[in-house]
């Protein structure tokens, strides 16, 4: 059972980011990281998945919808998100099978926390949508086939930070990694024996610069000054997410 697991999720192949996510002292020194999906799809997604796997067996990897439509779009079903379709041109053979065999859901014990479900949007499901504040017959409909037991469920997908209790069990959401919504940094969570969510600074400049110069995606430059600038506030991304929650 590890004492501490950082959670990592929606890194979208921004690997300035990751690596100072990587640097944290809390990070370094977790039992375990838990990469919750949309590991790759980005301007640099060999680098990043490689920076992961160097990590060995102190990586688990979740699933998530993004990582999903690389390995579509590898087969011939191109992705709406162009960056996808590039990303999955870029990939080794043995990354697509990686990202390919990624499990929905993994369910581990945390020292001080009991059983807890990662997943990267909900546990049925790896693009729906839940929020911090969708209603607690929304919450109840995606926890449906949640077992009892389990009373910590950590997802991610919507790229905003929250931590909220629904009907005893506790949802956590470590926000963005390489897409943060509402604000810049890389957004991370660290589960044991109870939660923290976790903001690492970035140097906003420096990883832009370095991301449009080592990158080979024809649209790197703008995908940094959108994304790893945080373009987006949460109110924004609220707003256009509401919808699909089921209201």
């Amino acid at each position: 059972m590890p004492d501490r697991v950082a959670v990592l999720s929606d890194i979208h192949g921004v690997l300035p980011a990751l690596e100072a996510v990587l640097a944290e002292p809390d990070v370094a020194a977790a039992d375990l990281i838990v990469v919750t999906g949309d590991i790759a799809a980005g301007p640099q997604p060999v680098e990043v998945l490689d920076r992961l796997a160097g990590l060995g067996e102190r990586v688990c990897w979740v699933r998530g919808n993004a990582d999903r439509e690389l390995v579509e779009a590898r087969a011939g079903r191109p992705s709406p998100i162009g960056v996808s379709n590039w990303a999955a041109t870029q990939l080794r053979d043995d990354q697509v099978g990686r990202l390919a065999a990624l499990p929905l859901t993994v369910t581990l014990e945390v020292a001080g926390l009991g059983p807890v479900l990662f997943c990267h949007a909900t546990p049925r499901d790896d693009e729906e949508v839940v929020l911090v504040d969708s209603r607690l017959e929304r919450w109840a409909e995606v926890f449906a086939e949640v077992p009892a037991e389990v009373g910590t469920v950590v997802c991610g997908h919507t790229h905003m930070p929250f931590t909220r209790l629904v009907d005893r069990r506790f949802v956590v959401n470590p926000g963005s990694v390489g897409m943060p919504y509402g604000g810049p940094g890389a957004f991370w969570a660290l589960l044991g024996p109870g939660v923290q969510l976790r903001r690492t600074l970035v140097d906003v400049d420096a990883a832009c610069a370095r991301i449009a110069a080592e990158s080979t995606y024809p649209d790197a430059a703008a995908f940094a000054d959108e994304y790893v600038r945080s373009r987006h506030s949460d109110t924004d991304a609220l707003t256009v997410f509401a919808p699909r929650d089921g209201r």
